[in-house]
This record gives C-alpha cells, structure tokens and sequence, in this order.
C-alpha cells in the first residue's frame, strides 16, 4: 500500500491509500477517487516530502511501493495518535466543530460522532472535518 497526499479543486487537502500509482491513476481516471470534504473528484496528488530510511542500504529512499511498511501497524499508530491527541466531545461534535469554526470556542483537536443531519450542517457551513472510520476493539 502507498499513501498519497491530495487536493480537489477546491483546496481540501486529504491522504488517499492505494495499491500503486497505476491504482490511484486508474480509480482517478474512473471518478472513484472523491474529496472526503465536499465530493469533488477532480483531484491531483501533492508532493509528499516524507522518507524511509532504508534499513538494508542504510539510505533515505522515497516512501512508496519499494518500502515496506506494515499497514497495521501505520493504522495502528494512527489511531493511537487520534485516540490520545484528540479530544473526545462525543455526541457534541457538531455543536463543539460549530463553535470552534465561528471562533466561540478555543481552537483545538476534537473527535466524535455526527448524525448525517448534522454532518449536512457542518458541510453547508464550511466545516472541513475528516470522518475516520473507528475499528472494532475486540479485532
């Protein structure tokens, strides 16, 4: 798996996973590949200025389909960063959003659920939000 930053044509940044470039290529040119944050699927890839060091050659190559990553381990990691960084405002996460994007509340990192009436708010508000998926604790 490879990750690639992208952006739609209005802006929104987000990280899309794919198989391979041709993968991402290929599901782009299907309109498959859509911004999570208003639906657009004219998207291009941003440069990704990350790398791995290369344990074998002791070099930094670039992070793609040579480096091995292990995905669990990444989604791991990822969902360790967001359970701990990430303020837990429940069922609240749309009133909470709402007040840090009119400048009621402080800026800070929240999470939690939405209805779908509310995600349609936050979206005809202008709030970008990410939806993340949250995996099973017993898996």
């Amino acid at each position: 798996m490879i990750a690639f930053d992208l952006q739609c044509t209005q802006g929104h940044k987000f990280e899309g996973w794919f198989d391979s470039v041709q993968d991402f290529e290929d599901q782009k040119n299907q309109g498959i590949v859509m911004c999570p944050m208003c639906g657009e699927t004219e998207i291009r890839r941003l440069f990704s200025p990350f790398t791995i060091k290369n344990a074998q050659r002791g070099s930094d190559q670039p992070a793609g389909e040579s480096a091995e990553v292990d995905p669990a381990k990444v989604m791991r990691a990822f969902y360790r960063h967001v359970l701990n960084e990430f303020e837990d405002v429940g069922a609240n996460f749309a009133k909470e959003a709402l007040k840090i994007h009119y400048g009621v509340s402080e800026k800070k990192k929240i999470r939690g659920i939405t209805t779908a009436d509310e995600e349609q708010t936050l979206k005809d508000e202008g709030v970008e939000y990410m939806k993340v998926p949250v995996p099973r604790s017993d898996a």
